[in-house]
């Protein structure tokens, strides 16, 4: 059997008694128009490896194979390994590896290495509603760099991940984001597109890293910094910014300490996180 034998998806849901799991935060895109155009907005795939968070019954997996990408599957809902296991035989031998792991808990970089050694890596997925910010931030601040993400979330948290400053979805989720990343949303998907259908739209995210991103010592007092001032985003810098220095903070990085969070770019975060780093090295 080859992948283009495969039963449709909604077909193999059925025959082994697979649904969505709400606690999960599964909702499933079975059509693989759209499954395709996820893998080509992350392509060219060839000679790539591709992590795949949550792939459920296996749909974006199939385009991306399809694409010719070798993928790592990290699936922690048991109940979908035979489904996986069947596209995995359909495949070209060696191009599905399936992980029984919880993607926040698993070590990407370790991974690539066992089972795509030298391939360059990218990861696209249908994230998970319930996980989707958290494996973002342990991508983009962790040791793991992949070349590309191309990721399919709420729509509400890809705005707050492209939005500018000003916007009202701008905070720390955006700075952080764009002072490692160019992110730009590249695809949106109305609820009716998944079974079952959530109650927001979806949007795809892809995310370059830049050439030259702050050393990770500058992101760790980034997150620090946008920890404090969009805590607290209705204050001034001078307050919300306290606990680090408040008025003389803001003065060192040379930022007007009456701004508030909302109306700082992400340059300007970056050098108050720099004077923050510059002071706790001193």
């Amino acid at each position: 059997m080859s992948l283009a034998d495969l039963p449709p998806l909604r077909e193999s849901l059925e025959s082994h008694g697979l649904f969505a799991k709400k606690s999960f935060g599964q909702h499933f895109l079975l059509d693989l128009n759209i499954t395709r155009k996820i893998a080509r907005l992350a392509g060219p795939l060839e000679g790539c490896a591709v992590i795949e968070v949550g792939p459920g019954p296996g749909g974006l997996t199939r385009a991306l194979l399809e694409a010719g990408a070798r993928v790592i599957a990290v699936e922690k809902d048991p109940r979908f390994l035979p489904l996986l296991a069947e596209l995995a035989d359909a495949a070209p031998a060696g191009a599905l590896t399936v992980i029984e792991a919880d993607a926040l808990a698993v070590d990407e970089q370790a991974l690539a290495a066992e089972h795509a050694p030298g391939l360059p890596v990218r990861v696209v997925s249908n994230l998970p509603y319930n996980v989707g910010t958290p494996l973002l931030i342990k991508w983009l601040t962790g040791p793991f760099k992949p070349e590309l993400m191309a990721l399919m979330f709420q729509k509400e948290v890809a705005q707050r991940i492209t939005a500018g400053v000003g916007d009202e979805a701008y905070g720390r989720l955006a700075v952080i984001a764009q002072a490692l990343t160019k992110a730009a949303i590249v695809m949106e998907a109305p609820a009716r597109a998944f079974t079952p259908p959530p109650r927001v739209d979806s949007a795809v995210v892809r995310l370059v890293p830049l050439a030259d991103p702050p050393p990770a010592k500058v992101i760790a007092a980034l997150e620090t910094v946008t920890a404090a001032a969009f805590g607290q985003r209705r204050k001034m810098l001078r307050a919300s910014l306290k606990q680090l220095g408040g008025e003389t903070l803001c003065a060192a990085a040379g930022i007007e300490a009456d701004r508030r969070a909302e109306t700082v770019p992400v340059e300007g975060f970056l050098k108050l996180a720099q004077v923050v780093l510059n002071r706790r090295e001193a």
